[in-house]
């Protein structure tokens, strides 16, 4: 294994295989220090692990590699370097190869081993490290792999890849594990919602993510752009618990076999089309703070009122979905999700977030890990 020798860590028995889901993994790149890799669904993902750049093997793959040109389009598929080493995050030739400085640092082969590239060498006890290719489809599932020893074969799987959107291999367009559920609010409710808002003190809406360990809110206007008004009254609170109650859950329980018990989160947002309201493609149970939410819900107030504003799972497809007025679409708070922008008018929505009493749990034993108020996310 050339210069890579014995490598002292717990990995898998066997690489991740053929169909298998990619371990999903945070890592510093030249342009981001902390790259959330679970972003990446919707398109293929090629990770190419080179251990580090001067391993001959390696070098002679990248440059096959930056010599192919091989097409870039990132609506389609997206190419990273997997380094262990920090130097190699600048070199040049790199560069070429996985444009733009798509390299994650991999310095105690945290990656590698997730993804069972560090296993015992069949003649003997100690680990060694295999360079490997893989190309991960739109689901973020093994699509094809290969030994970074054979470069042609890397560039003919890429160069063979169809369109994102036909991976799955049917003739019909892919759908998304969601339920859409008309009739969960009246229209009278949804008016008084929105009379809430705009007698209200709108906030701009955050996120939540991990930060040396901790969960932490963010405002990010590049991210997310929507302003949100909390439901303080318990009247109102009650009635929408009443529709969740007696319109919804029984839907949820038929569709999932889930019994929510728990809301998170009494809000009316707005998704403002002027400035083209917005939130990017992101989990909502990604961090310790919110690892206890299990469903999320998207009621519409006011459907008819603007253009755009619609939910896309991008791991499932390009089918975008908009529930009536009144109306819910639920979903896994795992499933990558994207609020598309509001081209007209003004979106009203309330975003509640179910769970049930085990996850309740969750959430009492990681409120350590919050740090200060977060912003309405």
């Amino acid at each position: 294994m050339g210069q890579f020798g014995d490598i002292s860590i717990m990995s898998r028995n066997a690489p991740i295989g053929w169909g298998e889901p990619a371990p999903w993994f945070t890592a510093p790149t030249p342009i981001n220090p902390t790259f959330h890799f679970s972003s990446m669904g919707g398109r293929f993902v090629a990770l190419a692990f080179i251990g580090h750049i001067d391993e001959p093997s390696s070098r002679a793959f990248v440059q096959a590699v930056a010599d192919a040109r091989l097409p870039r389009d990132d609506s389609n598929v997206v190419s990273f370097a997997v380094s262990i080493r920090g130097q190699d995050l600048k070199d040049p030739l790199l560069d070429r190869a996985f444009p733009p400085q798509r390299i994650f640092h991999d310095p105690e082969w945290a990656i590698a081993k997730t993804y069972g590239l560090i296993r015992k060498a069949p003649d003997s006890d100690q680990k060694r490290f295999y360079p490997t290719w893989v190309i991960l489809d739109p689901q973020l599932r093994v699509w094809a792999s290969g030994s970074v020893g054979n470069p042609n074969a890397y560039i003919a799987a890429m160069r063979a890849l169809p369109a994102a959107a036909d991976h799955a291999g049917v003739k019909a367009a892919p759908w998304a594990p969601v339920l859409l559920v008309p009739r969960v609010l009246d229209l009278a409710f949804c008016k008084e919602l929105i009379e809430l808002y705009k007698a209200g003190q709108p906030k701009s809406s955050g996120f939540m993510e991990n930060r040396d360990g901790k969960t932490v809110g963010k405002l990010d206007p590049s991210f997310k752009r929507r302003y949100d008004v909390d439901i303080a009254a318990e009247p109102l609170r009650e009635k929408l618990r009443f529709g969740l109650r007696q319109r919804l859950i029984p839907q949820i329980e038929k569709a999932f076999q889930f019994t929510a018990t728990r809301i998170e989160r009494y809000i009316v947002a707005c998704y403002d089309g002027q400035e083209g309201g917005f939130f990017r493609a992101h989990r909502d149970n990604t961090t310790a703070g919110t690892a206890h939410r299990r469903f999320a819900v998207t009621i519409n107030l006011n459907a008819e009122d603007y253009d755009g504003g619609e939910l896309w799972f991008p791991e499932y497809g390009t089918t975008r979905y908009k529930a009536p007025t009144g109306g819910a679409i639920v979903f896994s708070c795992s499933l990558l999700h994207e609020a598309t922008p509001v081209t007209r008018g003004l979106r009203y929505a309330t975003l509640p977030f179910l769970y049930d009493d085990a996850a309740a749990e969750i959430r009492t034993a990681n409120r350590q890990f919050i740090v200060g108020p977060p912003p309405l996310v």
